[in-house]
């Protein structure tokens, strides 16, 4: 993966830190800048956490379903971004947040980081190493860090302007870097069997 591609796969992933972020902000008046380190580290820790879990899970598998990697890997992106494209055109309203209350940070980012569990397995099916993992996972946390500031200064003047639309971003990214994963293997298969041929 290309340094833009990772940089996109973290935008990705962050749309729900910045969604919850910005409701979080909206019901926050003061923020110490302690906790407001606090909640960026948060998110990012779990966020950039969780897609080395996975990523790891992943490894120990991969080499049983190598044939099918770059299917397993769309299907994971695909889920996720339709997921978050269908939730953006949910009704529901979301609730609010109190990001200063630990037990509701934590429960905040699990929840917005359990999408970057499977994009860690997705990322160990098609072969990322070690290093370009932690690369990756390092890049993953400060784009979500930094979602999380824009949302709590933002708070509910960007939460009126982005709403859902949020998430439908967010999943359409996710989605079309499935797809790139996808037409990119397919075309290399095909190009490995013209040589045989």
């Amino acid at each position: 993966m290309t340094f833009l591609e990772i940089i996109l796969l973290a935008v990705g992933l962050c749309f729900d830190t910045l969604a919850v972020s910005l409701i979080g902000g909206a019901c926050i008046s003061k923020v110490t800048i302690w906790k407001r380190a606090k909640i960026l580290l948060s998110f990012a820790l779990f966020q950039g956490g969780f897609t080395f879990i996975g990523w790891a899970l992943g490894t120990g598998v991969s080499q049983y379903i190598e044939r099918y990697d770059h299917w397993v890997a769309f299907a994971l992106l695909a889920y996720i971004g339709g997921k978050m494209i269908i939730e953006s055109f949910s009704k529901k309203q979301d609730e609010r947040v109190d990001l200063l209350n630990t037990k509701q940070l934590v429960i905040a980012s699990i929840a917005t980081s359990i999408d970057a569990l499977a994009v860690g397995i997705s990322l160990a099916m098609v072969g990322l190493a070690i290093g370009r993992i932690l690369y990756s996972v390092l890049i993953i946390a400060i784009v979500t860090a930094l979602a999380a500031e824009i949302g709590l200064r933002g708070g509910a003047k960007l939460g009126k302007v982005l709403g859902k639309k949020a998430d439908l971003i967010g999943g359409i990214i996710l989605f079309a870097i499935g797809v790139k994963i996808l037409v990119e293997h397919l075309m290399a298969a095909s190009a490995a069997t013209a040589i045989l041929l």
